[in-house]
């Protein structure tokens, strides 16, 4: 899930480069954690609620819970402000959708694995290099092992929705690299995530109507909203002010591993020897990716000076 290091602000001239930033690392972790476990809770709620109907309570939930404790300013911004919030609420409502429509067809663990690969195929695509061309072959290995061979194990249409998501996955560690520099705080985050729960509202009461309105479903869809949106996309936003998109990504390369477990955890999703192969190929890809893209920004840097 790298951003293009362009996004990220630069270590200003002369500063020493901090070593073991283990506060940004920590925050992507458990940021990582916090999104696959309320992914598995998602999961327990949609026979109450249905796929869309819990997407739109925790994006719901969530943008009130922000827009009350950042209480965003809406004047003073400037209309490239407002369209960088807009398109990234957009982007969030997309990729939460997608995502939400792929596990409700397919195991957690799978899903996370396919979606990781849109930001590895931006990561490929951004270092133009011939060694990347490995790194990919080895990630579509992994998602063939994933799919027993040609995806006969897997419903189709949730491979669909997981691509789709990861595509969006991509798109939003962009603008949510751009939002956090053109907001304070998480503002910008709370502004973007009630665009989101607008653009949802009436899909999820189409979709499911007064059961959205149920206490334990409310209650439930709450708690995936805490977990899967209000924790993990502040801590990212506030990590991506301080982490190189480089590191990031390699963190977030680990999240078809949290998935997995979660999975096993809540869900009693167990994987095969096969697909925990398939799951590790695809980590070890977009970690040897990131590692390659580095290795050229050092050497272009030393090069420079």
């Amino acid at each position: 899930m790298a951003a293009p290091a362009t996004d990220l602000a630069p270590t200003p001239s002369g500063t020493p480069p901090r070593r073991g930033p283990l506060g940004p690392v920590g925050l992507v972790l458990a940021g990582g954690i916090s999104v696959q476990f309320g992914g598995a809770l998602a999961v327990t709620l949609m026979p109450r609620a249905g796929a869309l109907g819990v997407v739109t309570l925790r994006l719901l939930a969530a943008a009130i819970v922000l827009m009350l404790v950042c209480r965003p300013r809406l004047r003073g911004h400037t209309r490239a402000d407002w369209g960088t919030v807009v398109v990234f609420g957009v982007t969030m409502a997309a990729m939460n959708g997608l995502f939400y429509q792929s596990i409700a067809r397919i195991p957690l663990g799978a899903a996370v694995t396919l979606e990781v690969l849109g930001p590895l195929a931006l990561s490929v695509l951004a270092s133009r290099r011939a060694v990347n061309a490995v790194w990919a072959g080895l990630a579509l290995a992994g998602v063939f092992l994933l799919g027993g061979g040609g995806f006969s194990g897997l419903d189709p249409i949730g491979v669909a929705y997981a691509l789709g998501a990861g595509a969006m996955w991509a798109t939003y560690i962009v603008f949510s690299a751009r939002t956090g520099r053109r907001f304070p705080q998480a503002d910008g985050l709370a502004l973007a995530m009630a665009v989101a729960a607008l653009l949802f509202l009436p899909l999820g009461f189409v979709e499911s109507g007064t059961k959205l309105l149920n206490p334990t479903t409310l209650a439930l869809g709450s708690a995936v909203a805490l977990l899967s949106s209000v924790l993990p996309y502040t801590l990212e936003l506030l990590a991506l002010r301080r982490l190189p998109a480089s590191t990031f990504a390699i963190l977030m390369s680990l999240e078809p591993a949290i998935a997995a477990t979660a999975g096993f955890l809540i869900l009693d999703q167990a994987l095969t020897t096969l697909q925990a192969l398939a799951i590790a190929l695809v980590i070890a890809a977009s970690m040897g990716a990131v590692r390659t893209q580095v290795g050229r920004g050092r050497a272009k840097a030393t090069k420079d000076h």
